[in-house]
């Protein structure tokens, strides 16, 4: 049994990382991972927007600090170039790929809440890279319906994330096959969820997290069976499965 002390270590360790996602069995791994590899390396930007992000009372939204960082890395390793992002909060994965693009590089954001991304752009701004970001405010889906009608979009685009309403990640995923270039990148987050994919029916979850979970079930079934793109599941955060255009 622990004591006290070792009690309140834990609970500490445990609310270190706000909107902590982690599947991880050990907290106290996870926050090794950060402390170890993640924050000795993490840009002061990021660190500026994930301390602001942590008094938002949605917190648990915010993309994990692990998984921000794997995301910069990414857009390196492949030279993105053009990007897309669905559903912002307030900017921590947003600004982690505009700190990795190149001068020149873009990305087209898009959430349904002007507001939380509003709290992150004075911090976007000040790291000289705000002129690479197109906000549009409102749902994706009919801004992509216009990029698709314009062939000049098809296969325009270098890397996408999606970290949005999780019932329509396979509507999503249907015009963003035609937008993302051959060999390019579409990353869909939270695609483990919470961990309740796992869970038995009858599982005690979160009103949110049992609503949404079918439908992350239903996208996982479908990706896998989608021959025009190879895919690999990481359990980076929340879980983010990779998708490799083919064709």
């Amino acid at each position: 049994m622990a004591t006290n002390g070792e009690g309140k270590q834990s609970q500490q360790i445990k609310h270190q990382e706000i909107g902590h996602k982690s599947l991880l069995q050990s907290d106290a791994l996870y926050q090794y991972i950060l402390e170890t590899t993640v924050y000795p390396r993490e840009p002061e930007p990021l660190k500026e927007l994930r301390e602001i992000t942590a008094k938002h009372p949605w917190n648990i939204m915010t993309t994990s600090a692990d998984e921000g960082q794997f995301l910069n890395l990414l857009i390196k390793l492949i030279n993105a170039k053009k990007t897309m992002e669905i559903g912002v909060y307030t900017g921590y994965s947003l600004l982690a790929t505009a700190l990795a693009l190149p001068d020149d590089g873009t990305i087209l954001a898009m959430d349904i809440n002007r507001e939380n991304y509003e709290l992150g752009l004075p911090v976007i701004q000040k790291a000289g890279v705000a002129h690479k970001i197109d906000f549009r405010e409102g749902p994706a889906l009919p801004v992509l319906e216009k990029l698709v009608e314009d062939v000049k979009n098809h296969g325009s685009f270098d890397f996408i994330f999606v970290d949005a309403d999780k019932d329509n990640y396979w509507n999503y995923h249907g015009k963003l096959i035609e937008l993302v270039k051959v060999g390019g990148l579409i990353g869909y987050d939270n695609t483990l969820w919470n961990g309740s994919v796992v869970a038995p029916p009858d599982a005690p979850l979160r009103k949110y997290v049992r609503y949404y979970r079918d439908f992350v079930l239903e996208f996982n079934k479908d990706i896998v069976a989608d021959p025009r793109v190879e895919i690999c599941q990481l359990p980076v955060g929340d879980g983010i499965t990779l998708c490799r255009r083919l064709k």
